[in-house]
């Protein structure tokens, strides 16, 4: 989804849109191959008594941060299921690193790959949102306060449109 190509058949367009306006998924045939990996990032801010209890396993519903893991990978192979027009991708890597920040936060950070004609920027926010959620949802019944932030793109490489890295 995230690189360019023709929109339903006309041109050089980077478009998710036909030639009548309706919506479609780019034609992304035409491109070449490349390597292509992206990173996200975000965080769970929480209160500090909620990620003491993660970081010593006592939170009831089972060890949080591999669930999550396991919860942002299976995302980010779903990610064209959850996302109208975005592509299915063949991924070749996905990795999901959830750490401690205290005080009070969890950062989680989502590494997203293969050789292939479309970017992967989705897969990775996909899967950084997604563990995020797991985060919330198994913990929630302790601080039901918690906030997702800064989910962003954090470095792209790979692709027509070259490398992006965030401030």
């Amino acid at each position: 989804m995230s690189g360019g190509g023709e929109g339903g058949g006309g041109g050089d367009r980077f478009t998710h849109f036909d030639e009548a306006g309706r919506a479609a998924m780019v034609d992304v045939s035409a491109k070449a191959e490349t390597a292509r990996v992206a990173v996200a990032r975000c965080r769970v801010v929480m209160a500090p008594a909620t990620l003491a209890r993660i970081q010593e396993g006592q939170v009831g519903k089972g060890d949080v941060l591999g669930v999550a893991r396991l919860a942002g990978i299976m995302a980010a192979k779903r990610t064209s299921d959850l996302i109208p027009l975005c592509h299915p991708l063949a991924l070749t890597k996905v990795a999901v690193d959830l750490s401690p920040a205290p005080p009070d936060a969890v950062e989680i950070e989502a590494t997203v790959g293969l050789t292939g004609r479309t970017g992967v920027e989705m897969e990775a926010l996909t899967a950084v949102t997604v563990a995020a959620l797991t985060v919330y949802d198994m913990c929630k019944a302790l601080d039901r306060g918690m906030r997702i932030e800064a989910v962003r793109l954090a470095r792209k490489s790979g692709g027509k449109s070259g490398t992006y890295e965030a401030e």
